[in-house]
């Protein structure tokens, strides 16, 4: 039998696999418009979002994963209202 990972285990590596995303396309590159810091500061909250566990239900926390997708899908990112404003 194949064993599935349960919702909040999945959502934490959806989670970390995001912000590793966020890095690697960093060291790459980057996103046009955002910082290097910004961009550092958003795989942290991803990564603070995936330490959670689910413990920390709500708005913010779903809105994370939805930011997760979008960035491991690379389908605009930029749409989420997590996502860093442009840098000055």
């Amino acid at each position: 039998m194949i064993e599935r990972a349960s919702a909040p285990e999945g959502e934490q590596t959806l989670l970390r696999h995001a912000a590793a995303v966020v890095r690697a396309r960093c060291r790459n590159g980057g996103y046009a418009g955002v910082s290097a810091s910004a961009a550092d500061e958003l795989s942290g909250t991803l990564e603070s979002y995936a330490a959670t566990a689910g413990d920390e239900d709500g708005m913010d926390r779903e809105e994370a994963v939805a930011l997760a997708h979008r960035l491991v899908d690379d389908d605009h990112p930029e749409l989420s209202p997590l996502w860093p404003g442009p840098s000055t």
